[in-house]
């Protein structure tokens, strides 16, 4: 259930920083999702949270209030090809450094979930370990990310009704895993990580 909580506006005031995740490291198919959002500094909404934290009719309120919002906001997607290259870390970063290279307005710092960043155009960064749950722009990065994944496996599951992905987000569910075993991997399935004993041989 989504449940108010007190996230910090910014870490720097005087300054734009855009907040920075990703959303879909954990499943099997898909690409990862990433975004990056600035927000006004007086930013306030009971329901935002940790995206994780709040319930999908939430996460689509808020998206929408985001979007008329924001100062800022851009959304990027890495591709599961993409994602066995680079690996999920990786490709998550990539992502994260696209969103930001999107963005409308030039922010002048960089909010990042989580405890991995790389250098890049020379923006200064700071690395916040459960950034989402922290501080505010985090937090709408992730409702985006997630919002836009989940839009985006909900279509895929229109090809490919038989693996569950508008249940299961390509996440490794039973269900999934089941449909793997019974109908092999198709070319949205990461090769680079899979459940033991369903060794992607079928690409």
């Amino acid at each position: 259930m989504s449940r108010a909580v007190n996230l910090l506006p910014f870490m720097n005031e005087g300054i734009l920083e855009a907040g920075c995740d990703e959303a879909g490291r954990g499943p099997l198919a898909g690409p990862v999702y990433a975004a990056a959002v600035i927000l006004p500094k007086d930013f306030r909404h009971p329901l935002l949270n940790d995206s994780k934290q709040m319930s999908a009719k939430a996460r689509e309120e808020l998206r929408n209030v985001i979007e008329k919002e924001a100062v800022a906001w851009a959304v990027e997607a890495v591709s599961a090809e993409e994602i066995d290259a680079l690996n999920i870390l990786w490709a998550s970063v990539t992502g994260m450094q696209r969103a930001v290279r999107k963005l409308k307005v030039k922010p002048e710092f960089l909010l990042i979930d989580g405890n991995r960043f790389r250098p890049f155009d020379g923006y200064e960064y700071r690395t916040v370990v459960h950034g989402d749950a922290t501080y505010a722009s985090i937090a709408a990065a992730s409702v985006l990310a997630k919002t836009y994944r989940d839009e985006y496996m909900k279509g895929l599951a229109l090809k490919y009704p038989q693996y569950g992905w508008d249940r299961n987000m390509g996440y490794p569910t039973p269900e999934h895993l089941e449909a793997i075993r019974k109908f092999g991997y198709t070319e949205y399935h990461r090769k680079s990580f899979h459940p033991k004993g369903l060794e992607p041989t079928l690409f």
